[in-house]
């Protein structure tokens, strides 16, 4: 099958929907297919060989934070001609009304149109005063993916119609196979405990995580906070408390082999986010890396950390809360067993959105809809693609 995936978000900048589509892509090239993705890029950015470079992008807040999109006649050009050139069987756009290439390139395409939405919210005005706008658009979407419940509900209120919930996916073998390295592996005496998000975005939760360690450091002295990803680390530091600050280590952007390390070796895994959170890949990432999670209470975290009859496979406190916060931190802290029941739970919870389960049923989407659209079962599958050239030369991954 070959396939076309537009991303509206820059690479040059990490984010939860890149990951998304450049791990799908790698599994769908990994698995016979012909893939090629679209995403605005700095030039000179390293990229997967199946990512498709459109230029630079720009700054702009959109859903509740800076993202870098990419718009205008120039990029819809880029656009046209990549449509053009790839022959694909569907086109898979992620956020396809966000305005930057995924829009460009629903109005572009001919061919059938399968959408993701990644994004929860419900009250969204834009969403509301664009709707008749982008309604006729809209009728070119032949499935319709959600990550989340989250996700799906914002897609009917706002959209109309249904989507089919398909959860981000997580290479959970990479996570539980990751190394415990000792420079961040805890002790009782001093255990340690991983953030993960972009450090100038409150929403991601530091700022809770911030207010609740003098309540934590109290009851736990020794206590380490590694902190990972891109911000000014120094810049918050220097608003600390020393005993605070001592206690911070600020780890940068790591590659994704670091991070499943420090993920590996942290006593616990905390997710102070406090909303705009449709699904929480971070949980997951933790949970197969044999974490402890405690997380936020927000809707989507608590159905990602739900077992089923396990039981949950985090624990949670009240979002925006830090003393709430502190006082679960320091229960888990001091409790090894409960600790260790939560990683065995997480573990096992975490692969039910392996890749190995995930990509099949975006596949199986792809299926239906060109089974729908052409009248001609299956032909998609019988088209011969020729073999990219990065394949040929030993694989992306």
């Amino acid at each position: 099958m070959r396939v076309g995936i537009v991303c509206p978000y820059s690479f040059d900048v990490p984010g939860g929907v890149q990951f998304h589509i450049r791990d799908l892509a790698g599994y769908l090239d990994t698995h016979g297919h012909h893939v090629s993705v679209l995403a605005p890029a700095d030039e000179g950015t390293v990229l997967p060989p199946f990512v498709q470079p459109a230029g630079r992008a720009l700054p702009i807040r959109y859903n509740g934070s800076v993202a870098r999109l990419m718009f205008g006649p120039v990029a819809a050009t880029k656009v046209s001609r990549w449509l053009e050139q790839g022959d694909f069987d569907v086109v898979h756009i992620h956020e396809p009304l966000a305005p930057s290439l995924s829009l460009l390139a629903l109005w572009a395409a001919e061919t059938p149109v399968v959408a993701t939405f990644h994004t929860s919210n419900l009250r969204s005005r834009v969403l509301q005063a664009s709707y008749p706008l982008l309604r006729p658009s809209l009728e070119k979407i032949h499935g319709r993916i959600a990550v989340s419940e989250d996700a799906r509900r914002t897609v009917t209120t706002h959209i109309g119609g249904d989507a089919v919930v398909i959860p981000n996916g997580v290479d959970t073998a990479a996570f539980a196979q990751a190394p415990v390295r000792p420079e961040w592996t805890g002790t009782p005496e001093a255990p340690t405990i991983a953030f993960l998000g972009r450090i100038d975005e409150p929403r991601k939760g530091l700022p809770v995580l911030l207010d609740a360690l003098p309540a934590i450091l109290e009851r736990i002295p020794g206590l380490r906070v590694l902190v990972i990803g891109p911000g000014h680390g120094d810049a918050v530091r220097a608003r600390l408390e020393p005993r605070v600050a001592e206690a911070i280590t600020f780890l940068g952007a790591l590659s994704d082999e670091d991070k499943a390390a420090v993920l590996a070796s942290a006593d616990l895994y905390l997710a102070p986010h406090t909303g705009g959170e449709s699904f929480g890949i971070v949980l997951v990432e933790a949970m197969a890396a044999g974490a402890p999670v405690l997380a936020s209470d927000l809707p989507a975290f608590v159905r990602v950390l739900d077992a089923g009859s396990a039981g949950s496979a985090g624990a949670t406190f009240t979002a925006g809360d830090p003393g709430a916060l502190a006082e679960r931190a320091v229960e888990l802290l001091t409790d090894p067993p409960r600790r260790q029941a939560l990683s065995a739970v997480g573990r096992r919870r975490a692969t039910d959105f392996d890749w190995s389960v995930v990509a099949k049923e975006i596949v199986a989407v792809y299926e239906t809809v060109l089974d729908a659209t052409t009248g001609q079962p299956g032909i998609a599958r019988l088209r011969a693609a020729p073999e990219p050239p990065h394949r040929r030369e030993g694989g992306a991954r």
